[in-house]
């Protein structure tokens, strides 16, 4: 089960995504077994910013 399974159906806004995926950074430097973690936030990430650019549009 991904790590993000659960906030997945939450919808975390684009701007949350990009937090989260600050925070996992936040030594300069990503730690490996957060790396999936990191992957799956940054395609939610896009997903959610698509979604911002079209309901902006």
């Amino acid at each position: 089960m991904s790590p993000l399974s659960r906030e997945s159906e939450t919808a975390m806004s684009a701007a949350e995504l990009n937090a989260r995926i600050r925070e996992l950074w936040a030594d300069g430097e990503l730690p490996d077994d957060r790396r999936p973690e990191y992957e799956a936030l940054v395609v939610e990430w896009a997903a959610a910013a698509l979604v911002d650019v079209q309901r902006a549009a």
